[in-house]
């Protein structure tokens, strides 16, 4: 992966004779710490820790703001911080490069002015038309501190976070295996938004593709008999929905591949899909070298229902394992890839995993349940978490493994891990607790098998949907809250009153907390059936992401204190943050217009 770079910027008081040389140390050590900070706390989707670089200069003027641009542009800079202790000249010293994502942090300390630079700047970038970031501690240190405050710390992690994915999606590829399942809105992709909101390529795979693929041999037999392996000795089956049913013949005549071959069929499915994504060397030994090169995916759908799963095996296996944090292999990074090809669910998932490291959820938002409902069918009242209401996270068995919750943390607790620290007991748990129903005939005729888990840890998680509106463009829905884990009998009588061989979510929404007035009203108000789920309250990093990419927040649960936009954003009014959002979102247009 060719990493995109935070990079640097120590900008100083250009006087001579004096004033700049006594600043030099105090400056550049600004720039390391906050480098430093930054490569110790993130990483990029691959594991690696994120790369920072600093300026070869300090700058005071334009001359040495030129040579750090050259620099930088040699580098794959995606995000500029700049940092200083003391007055700068504004435009002098400013970032103007149009591509680049722009904060500056100025230290609050009283012996040099560095809260007059970032507000001089500030209004630089204002009037530029250039967002940036304003960062400032709320407390006010010595002039000799080369600590950085918590509060400063969460915002330079924050920004450089969101702009590092911004840089990962950059030139990247999402790929649509097949086409519009089933008339979902979603899944009619919208390639000037991939375009111009994310700078992505749109690319198409019909799905007969995979049917050549498998005739044809064209995956690697050797890594065939691993996950073949693998998939007999992890994925046990679980409960059979058709057995003792009768079906008519239109369902009977549509079984095309035997019960026995399945497993193989679902197995060279996933292969194929994730090497149609990403490539694989292997393929071009066996000489299909066009193969081989992939489609510099970064996220994927498959379409499915009907065209496809009205004859063939569902994609619910490839769904869940390419979503997963770990496969046939071992640990993974996992691929954001969407069911019934719902590419703005896709992206959802896409901004969670960006904001996480973590395996993103798919499902459909299925059902509301009141404290009142839930008394009527079960006899039981909710509790905790529960005690307002839920709702069920539920979808064809396409959800990734993690949501099992069977890794534990540090205290045993059940939880969603970064791929990168999953142990091989975590992997062997999430696997455990899943079980692989047989798919339901009358809804998917070729068969296949589903993932089956419930959540069965109470975490804190955040739902996300991207959704596109007529006349206002691309907009993001963000409500954090946690899972449930309900009583047995409440959980059986509920969950069985739909697809029980599919995995379950039950998840409690933070309400009282900005637009998220009651658990009905979030459900009510979402855009669409699916949403997309990562473990944590990341609704603030999602809140910054999206400013980065011009894309307005419609309904969201996250305090006012933990909104971080660009500065400029308060420009366009401030008693009502989502009106500001919006309006500087439409002034300032899609970042790649």
């Amino acid at each position: 992966m060719n990493h995109p770079r935070i990079g640097i910027r120590p900008t100083i008081d250009g006087r001579w004779g004096g004033v700049r040389e006594a600043l030099e140390e105090q400056t550049m050590n600004m720039a390391k710490s906050a480098a430093k900070l930054i490569s110790e706390n993130l990483r990029y989707p691959d594991g690696e820790p994120v790369e920072v670089v600093i300026s070869p200069t300090t700058i005071g003027g334009g001359g040495e703001a030129a040579i750090c641009e050259e620099y930088f542009a040699k580098e794959n800079v995606v995000g500029t911080l700049t940092v200083t202790p003391c007055w700068c000249y504004g435009t002098e010293t400013m970032d103007l490069n149009p591509n680049t994502i722009k904060a500056v942090w100025g230290f609050n300390g009283t012996e040099r002015p560095g809260a007059v630079y970032l507000a001089a700047v500030m209004a630089a970038y204002a009037q530029r038309g250039l967002p940036a970031f304003s960062i400032y501690g709320t407390e006010v240190q010595d002039k000799d501190s080369s600590g950085i405050t918590k509060d400063v710390e969460k915002k330079i992690l924050d920004f450089a976070r969101a702009a590092v994915g911004v840089g990962i999606m950059k030139n990247k590829s999402y790929v649509n295996i097949g086409a519009v399942s089933m008339g979902i809105a979603g899944s009619v992709v919208n390639v000037d938004f991939l375009q111009k909101y994310l700078g992505m390529r749109t690319e198409w795979v019909d799905m007969t593709e995979v049917l050549r693929r498998i005739n044809l041999e064209i995956y690697d037999p050797e890594e065939y008999k691993k996950a073949l392996a693998w998939v007999k000795e992890n994925c046990k089956e679980g409960y059979d929905t058709n057995a003792g049913k009768k079906f008519p013949e239109v369902i009977t005549k549509s079984r095309f591949i035997p019960d026995d071959k399945q497993w193989e069929f679902c197995v060279k499915h996933a292969l194929i899909v994730r090497d149609i994504l990403y490539g694989n060397p292997k393929l071009n030994d066996l000489g299909w070298h066009e193969e081989a090169l992939g489609r510099n995916a970064i996220a994927g759908g498959f379409q499915g229902q009907r065209m496809w799963t009205d004859w063939l095996p569902n994609a619910d296996f490839t769904e869940a394992i390419m979503a997963s944090g770990f496969n046939w292999n071992g640990k993974k990074m996992p691929t954001p890839f969407a069911t019934e090809n719902d590419t703005l669910n896709g992206v959802a998932m896409m901004f969670g995993w960006l904001s996480t490291g973590k395996a993103p959820i798919f499902s459909d938002v299925r059902t509301y349940w009141s404290p009142e409902a839930v008394k009527r069918v079960s006899g039981k009242e909710l509790s905790g978490y529960a005690k307002n209401g839920i709702i069920h996270l539920i979808n064809s068995g396409a959800s990734c493994l993690d949501a099992s919750a069977a890794a534990k943390d540090e205290k045993g607790n059940g939880t969603m891990k970064e791929w990168w620290n999953l142990t091989e007991a975590d992997i062997q748990a999430c696997c455990e607790a899943t079980d692989w129903c047989r798919a339901n005939y009358e809804y998917f005729r070729g068969g296949g098998f589903s993932s089956h888990f419930r959540t069965a840890a109470e975490m804190p998680v955040t739902m996300i949907r991207v959704n596109i509106v007529e006349g206002v463009g691309p907009t993001l829905q963000v409500i954090e809250g946690h899972t449930c884990v309900l009583d047995e009998a409440v959980h059986k009588t509920l969950d069985e009153r739909t697809d029980r061989t599919w995995p379950t979510t039950w998840f409690a929404p933070k309400i009282g907390v900005g637009a998220a007035d009651s658990v009905y009203n979030v459900m009510a108000k979402w855009g669409a059936n699916h949403g997309a789920t990562v473990e944590g309250h990341v609704g603030d990093r999602l809140l910054t992401l999206a400013s980065m990419l011009r894309i307005p927040v419609a309904f969201h649960n996250v305090e006012e204190e933990r909104i971080f936009r660009p500065h400029s954003f308060n420009g366009f009014g401030t008693a009502d943050l989502e009106g500001q959002d919006y309006r500087a979102c439409a002034y300032y247009g899609p970042l790649y217009k």
